[in-house]
């Protein structure tokens, strides 16, 4: 006989069904695994075997053989450990059919506990409908429990587990699902005094989800600025929120209050870390970086010009595609990765100001860490200057965060009447949905910085959908010049921000 029990790998987002056989026959007294990868995987042995112990089940002076099929499956982790253990009770006789209707996950402690594992999410997700319960550690129980019509079941040891499954006990709920905690006022923009170039900019790029950078001497306000963009955003909606929350579950951020976080994230790493910290790496099977956990979100970078110019490189396609792609020794996975990213810059290497003394060589050679290509894809630029005393002073504070997030809900519920749910912002639209509600003129405006060199054909389309989002903020069906101007002063910006000769627009009288 051999005894059987179902649990859930994950590679990447994706679930695996794995199955774990255990046979226990004659041969030299071990313990052995196979089927599995990693350090922790193969010490899963002395777990389990010490684990059982707890629940009064001494194993016989035999050969005990366990496996992890498919073979050919990464199966890295502990999450394999009460699945183990269930297919050895199986073998033994402990447990019965009831186990044929489970999927088991969790790490088991010397003492029989039961801890959290990671990717518990969406192992849940795929088994929405098929009638099977998931036995999961209680610090994961509000975590899988986010999840539709699947019968969860949260257990502290594995005494509980066997009691469960034999019918000694029943089996204790997940707590439903509660509304948002309140918490403490996020920033708030009311608080930002003066910049407002910077302030309109802002709410353009939360209305169509464009990608901003800021620039200006230290002390101006450019990070205040950036920590409040994620304030005027829409919450996510479920299937978003859902999606989030499956990537910080790879991640191992387990979900610990009651309800599903709906509130877009701010992720703002270190100019120092790595590339496999900021994409998704690790040994084996690539974990989700801070671009991907960012997703639906900004990702903040502060000092922009300080960052290696090959880790602001590698960020070239996932905020093209939306997604990032990570290959390792055991598996190539995709992560999503459509982001906001909010950059903010000193002008030169001493901060700028009026006692910079940089040369224009100095100057310029430090912002060609931002490459003319990724520039290309950023879409706002505005200026942030020093505040005057008087400015400092002033009685007056700007809109409120909340006034702005309801005219940016409006231009967002204005553009997916348009588009229809083919896309999520304008962003994300595609050049000939937006030429049809642009006026020729406007395109005319466009047409012509192309033709001065000014624009290039990434260019052209990226200005194109902030025009429309000006336009979506003004309530306007259709672009007209002055939103594409608009548009084009941002291009502009970007260009001098690059490092790029802006000698043919302004030639132009584009600038």
């Amino acid at each position: 006989m051999v005894g059987r029990a179902a649990t859930i790998a994950v590679v990447g987002l994706d679930p695996v069904p794995v199955t774990v056989e255990a046979h226990v026959g004659p041969g030299l007294p071990a313990f052995s695994v196979i089927g599995s990868s990693g350090p922790a995987a193969r010490q899963s042995a002395d777990r389990v075997r010490t684990a059982l112990g707890t629940v009064g089940v001494t194993l016989p002076n035999r050969k005990v053989l366990v496996s992890l099929a498919p073979a050919d499956v990464p199966k890295a982790g502990a999450r394999f450990d009460l699945a183990m253990a269930g297919a050895v009770l199986n073998e033994l006789g402990v447990l019965g059919p009831e186990l044929d209707r489970c999927a088991l996950l969790g790490e088991l402690a010397l003492d029989g506990a039961v801890r959290a594992v990671p990717g518990v999410l969406p192992a849940a997700a795929s088994l929405t409908g098929s009638g099977r319960r998931l036995i999961v550690p209680d610090r994961n129980a509000t975590e899988a429990g986010l999840v539709d019509d699947v019968d969860v079941v949260p257990v502290a040891d594995l005494g509980e587990v066997v009691a469960v499954l034999r019918g000694d006990r029943p089996a204790r709920a997940v707590p439903p699902e509660e509304g948002p905690l309140p918490g403490i006022p996020g920033p708030d923009l009311a608080d930002v005094r003066g910049q407002a170039e910077a302030r309109r900019a802002l709410e353009i790029a939360a209305a169509g989800g464009h990608h901003l950078l800021l620039l200006g001497p230290p002390g101006c306000g450019k990070s205040m600025l950036a920590r409040r963009l994620p304030g005027i955003l829409p919450p996510l909606d479920r299937v978003q929120a859902l999606e989030l929350a499956a990537i910080r579950s790879v991640a191992g951020l387990t979900v610990e209050a009651g309800s599903l976080d709906r509130t877009p994230p701010l992720r703002a790493p270190h100019h120092s870390m790595s590339a496999a910290s900021l994409l998704g790496g690790g040994s084996g099977v690539a974990r989700p970086g801070e671009l991907s956990l960012a997703h639906r979100g900004c990702l903040f970078l502060d000092e922009l010009f300080e960052w290696p110019r090959g880790l602001l490189e590698a960020l070239r396609e996932p905020l093209e595609d939306g997604v990032v792609r990570v290959a390792r020794s055991r598996a190539t996975v995709t992560y999503p990765a459509r982001v906001q990213v909010v950059a903010a810059a000193n002008p030169c290497p001493c901060g700028g100001g009026d006692r910079c003394a940089c040369s224009d060589d100095a100057i310029w050679g430090y912002r060609a860490r931002l490459s003319g290509p990724l520039a290309d894809r950023l879409d706002l630029a505005p200026s942030v200057t020093p505040l005057s005393a008087a400015e400092l002073l002033a009685a007056e504070d700007g809109a409120s965060s909340a006034a702005v997030a309801v005219r940016v809900a409006a231009a967002r519920a204005m553009a997916a009447a348009r588009w229809n749910g083919r896309v999520a912002t304008n962003a994300e639209a595609g050049a000939a949905w937006l030429r049809r509600s642009t006026r020729p003129a406007a395109l005319a405006a466009l047409a012509g910085a192309v033709e001065a060199g000014a624009l290039t054909g990434r260019g052209f389309d990226r200005a194109l959908r902030v025009a429309r989002t000006c336009a979506d903020l003004e309530g306007a069906e259709l672009v007209e010049p002055h939103h594409a101007y608009e548009a084009l002063a941002h291009r502009m910006q970007l260009r001098a921000c690059a490092g790029a000769a802006v000698g043919a627009a302004a030639g132009s009288g584009l600038v």
